[in-house]
């Protein structure tokens, strides 16, 4: 079967096959009953669960994987989850309110879907909206069983030929991406090792409300139908990026931006948002004397003093502004704008008192989130640098990962498995996207979704969904 599944009605092709709750292989001790989130944690609507997920390929035969192997797999990696929450207990629990989760034990939610094609055949052209049914907590039955409450959702899937994706989402009450790395660590060590003696396995620390004690007076955030209601005229695209093309851009603009030497992926958000703000202008003539706003998420673990390190689950990441003014267009702009907001923020952050400073800034401003009216608004989280591909559940490397979040104006940045190229999904308004996706100074350095198998050689011509979520 060819990608032409495109074409072939999407919610048909993935059947959820089993639900489950998987709690604790052993009790919480009632000292860790309780779990105070920080003021930060308390800003993020309930419902927001991000999600990595990881594709892996059937090394065991080149045929169809027998209905047993599926099962044993289903079943060591349940057995394997629940020994991992012992030590995450908190994702076992449920969430009472902004702040505070009870460490309950009620467990997480374990779901297991069959998907009707090929792993190669999806790998060709990855869907979004394909993907977006490999995740749990999109699953209507999902919404009514906890969404909100529920501290982590899994959905592992099967392709017909035995590959298997494993879709991880924890709130993002209780966790960042670089938390949700450490989670998956731990269940993949533990899956892959069941049994071995002497695994070294990560302890977490739940520290978050000591260190930024929540606000009693903050209510409880959702995402609302509105927002929802919104996104369906939202279309998202995969775009990926040559380093090589980028790296040969950082050389012609560079005499632009001394003294400093920008790196791939402010290179990559410019072109990005340069091209989309100018798809915006083009759909909407009265918006060309809006200033513009990126927002991108920046990550303070290894801005602490000392470091904090990878065992610590919490939120540590902080939503920068840059603001553009309607006449900075031009990517010398764009990119130093990015420069000079990030310096001023660690100037702040690294004084002496600069957590103090970050912390009294957030109670004032109420809601960091919060977008400005009357700007032209992006957002954007990267998994760049992070070791997403070293997830070995035991059975080898993924051959893919991705993240997921759809919100409009949001640009999504992961490396390629082969660190040569940054992958970018975009989400727009569906007119905008069809301006932005034939942009030729975006084309100049980046291919429309190509295969996964050969991301850096020419596009293959299969169709092209326009993907509305």
């Amino acid at each position: 079967m060819t990608f032409g599944i495109c074409n072939t009605d999407i919610n048909s092709l993935v059947e959820i096959t089993s639900r489950r709750i998987i709690r604790p292989s052993s009790p919480t001790p009632h000292l860790n009953r309780i779990l105070n989130l920080s003021l930060y944690d308390q800003f993020f609507p309930s419902t927001l669960y991000p999600t990595i997920l990881w594709f892996y390929e059937n090394h065991n035969d080149s045929g169809f994987a027998s209905e047993t192997s599926e099962t044993r797999k289903s079943q060591r990696l349940q057995e394997s989850l629940s020994k991992a929450l012992v030590h995450f207990y908190p994702l076992a629990g449920r969430l009472k309110s902004s702040a505070l989760v009870e460490c309950n034990d009620e467990g997480a939610h374990f779901l297991e879907a069959q998907v009707n094609c090929q792993l190669s055949d999806f790998l060709k052209q990855p869907n979004p909206e394909l993907i977006s049914h490999f995740i749990a907590d999109n699953v209507p039955e999902t919404a009514q069983l906890g969404l909100g409450y529920v501290l982590l959702f899994v959905q592992i899937s099967f392709f017909n030929c035995g590959g298997i994706v494993v879709a991880i989402s924890p709130s993002h009450k209780i966790a960042d991406a670089a938390s949700l790395l450490t989670f998956a660590r731990t269940w993949a060590a533990i899956n892959r090792n069941d049994g071995i003696l002497g695994v070294k396995l990560v302890q977490p620390e739940f520290t978050g409300g000591s260190l930024l004690p929540p606000s009693r007076d903050l209510p409880l955030v959702s995402i609302n139908a509105a927002s929802k209601i919104q996104s369906q005229n939202l279309v998202t695209r995969r775009f990926v990026f040559d380093v090589s093309k980028i790296a040969g851009l950082r050389a012609r603009i560079g005499s632009a931006v001394q003294p400093f030497i920008p790196s791939h992926v402010n290179l990559v958000l410019a072109i990005i948002l340069k091209c989309s703000v100018a798809a915006s202008r083009q759909c909407q003539p009265e918006s060309s004397t809006r200033a513009t706003e990126l927002s991108p998420m920046m990550s303070f673990r290894k801005r602490m003093v000392p470091e904090i390190s990878e065992n610590f689950i919490w939120n540590w990441f902080w939503p920068l502004q840059v603001v553009f003014r309607a006449n900075e267009t031009e990517l010398h702009e764009l990119v130093s704008n990015m420069r000079q907001a990030a310096t001023d923020f660690w100037k702040i952050f690294r004084c002496e008192e600069g957590f103090l400073v970050v912390s009294e800034f957030m109670r004032k401003q109420a809601y960091p989130f919060k977008r400005n009216e009357g700007v032209n608004f992006y957002r954007t989280t990267s998994l760049c640098k992070l070791p997403v591909y070293e997830m070995d559940f035991g059975w080898g490397k993924p051959a893919w990962v991705t993240n997921h979040i759809v919100q409009k104006n949001i640009i999504r940045l992961l490396d390629t498995k082969q660190q040569d190229g940054i992958e970018a999904w975009v989400t727009l308004d569906d007119q905008e996207m069809a301006i932005f996706e034939s942009d030729q100074e975006l084309l100049e350095f980046a291919s429309v979704n190509p295969s996964i198998t050969c991301h850096s050689g020419p596009v293959l011509s299969f169709l092209r969904p326009r993907t509305r979520i």
